[in-house]
């Protein structure tokens, strides 16, 4: 039976071949010179030199920037240090929230010492699935704005994923802030919300080969190679099982960001 998700996967996952198209041989270098400020995609937030290292703020806490659905961030004690740390913002998919974005993530977080900020859509899933950029990335800048003031996050090591919508819209959000986000990571994604490119991100991207929500022929087996004829570098993993994040997918995802965590001394 049809659902709205397959209808959606279906119907959105054009605009990427048509945008990959247009890359194709074409000025690609010249779409990722600095874009306009005023574009609603841009992010504005860069870590502080004089925020302090998470020290003994570990645990979940919600950040107080909307007075609904708050972003939280989880800062695990295997990273009770003043260093600087990696930071990897975890997107949830559509009717979840912050929590959802940081459930499949917390494991393998806590076992490779990532700190995860985990924002809410401000509608049943994030805007550019629907339309365009706007609420979400302004909730997510003043998340990221928050997060650099109290943590001493390293600028290399600084990430964005997500699961089902949320992987789509990590993909438009990490290309369009690829001097923001280094590496990107989706969990079974259905297209790549069209956006500016700016910098270049190394991409992990995974699917289950028996997925009934968003088909893998629909969407990865079309997202990967439209995404490497653009080229990018695209780590691309297939696993037999539905629409999910294996926790093996997720600690391999994790191990892939290469972001050791610094020992508790």
């Amino acid at each position: 039976m049809a659902t709205r998700r397959t209808v959606l996967a279906g119907a959105m996952v054009v605009p990427l071949l048509v945008a990959g198209t247009a890359c194709e041989g074409g000025p690609m270098d010249s779409r990722r010179t600095a874009p306009a400020a005023e574009d609603p995609a841009i992010l504005s937030a860069r870590p502080g030199a004089t925020a302090a290292g998470p020290g003994s703020m570990t645990g979940v806490r919600a950040l107080g920037v909307t007075a609904e659905r708050d972003p939280i961030v989880f800062v695990p004690e295997s990273l009770a240090t003043d260093e600087q740390v990696p930071l990897l913002v975890a997107l949830h998919g559509a009717g979840g929230d912050a929590q959802g974005g940081l459930s499949y993530l917390r494991a393998a977080a806590e076992q490779l010492g990532i700190v995860i900020l985990a924002p809410a859509s401000r509608g049943g899933t994030w805007d550019a699935i629907r339309g365009g950029y706007g609420p979400d990335t302004g909730v997510i800048d003043r998340a990221l704005h928050e997060v650099f003031s109290f943590v001493a996050v390293d600028p290399e090591r600084i990430g964005i994923a997500g699961f089902s919508d949320g992987a789509s819209y990590a993909l438009g959000l990490g290309l369009a802030n690829g001097n923001l986000f280094r590496k990107v990571v989706a969990f079974s994604p259905g297209f790549v919300p069209q956006g500016p490119d700016h910098g270049q991100p190394t991409l992990f991207i995974s699917h289950g080969t028996e997925d009934s929500v968003l088909p893998i022929d629909a969407t990865s087996r079309k997202v990967v190679p439209a995404l490497k004829r653009r080229g990018y570098d695209v780590v691309y993993r297939e696993f037999e099982g539905p629409h999910t994040v294996p926790p093996a997918i997720a600690v391999e995802a994790g191990l892939w960001l290469d972001w050791t965590p610094t020992p508790i001394p």
